[in-house]
């Protein structure tokens, strides 16, 4: 049998997490249990409790009118004062996302009432980051491939998997792939990823030599 998933729940930002919650969940009345799907960094906190964010990426498993009011005031650890909210933009039909990645969602218990939380599993929240791959992204993936959570062959075949089922061009996502599998390789040997600037510049089409 699996070892169940540890989350770190107690976390200043784990607690925001859950107050912002039970506001949700009290200010839609609900009164049967919805599903919430989480991504972003506040998914990647949950699992490395090192990332910082302000905004929560969540997807509902069914239709929520998200308070634009709703904000929840925190203290960090080290006392930096922080913000939570929605990010009432976020959308998982513009990330790259495996067709079971709802169903392969780790539930983590808040003690909310009627509210279920399901944080996406560490490979298909490493593949989420694929399609834009920031720096911040470059570094979720490094921190989860870090901690054993995934690996770089796992997210490969995750990927690629999901790219199956992605509509539109493809050549810049399979770059990105490319570089977030090179990224968990150097993680999971224990080396720093090769700064962009010294990298060998592209060719005219876009490529790397």
């Amino acid at each position: 049998m699996a070892t169940p998933m540890t989350f770190h729940t107690h976390t200043a930002l784990a607690e925001g997490l859950r107050t912002l919650l039970a506001e949700l969940e009290a200010r839609l009345g609900l009164d049967r249990p919805l599903k919430v799907f989480l991504a972003g960094g506040m998914a990647v906190h949950l699992y490395t409790a090192n990332r910082v964010t302000t905004d929560v990426d969540a997807e509902f498993g069914g239709r929520v009118l998200l308070p634009s009011d709703l904000v929840v005031e925190l203290t960090r650890e080290d006392g930096t004062p922080q913000v939570m909210y929605f990010d009432t933009n976020y959308n998982s039909t513009f990330a790259l996302m495996h067709e079971d990645y709802q169903d392969d969602a780790i539930p983590a218990d808040l003690g909310l009432t009627h509210l279920q939380l399901y944080v996406l599993s560490p490979v298909d929240l490493a593949v989420s980051k694929i399609a834009r791959l920031a720096d911040n992204d470059k570094d979720d993936i490094a921190a989860l491939v870090r901690l054993g959570l995934t690996s770089a062959d796992a997210i490969e075949a995750r990927a690629t998997s999901a790219l199956a089922g992605f509509v539109g061009g493809q050549a810049m996502l399979r770059l990105n792939l490319r570089d977030a599998v090179a990224i968990a390789r150097q993680a999971e040997a224990g080396t720093t990823p090769t700064p962009a600037s010294h990298r060998p510049p592209a060719s005219p089409d876009g490529c790397e030599p």
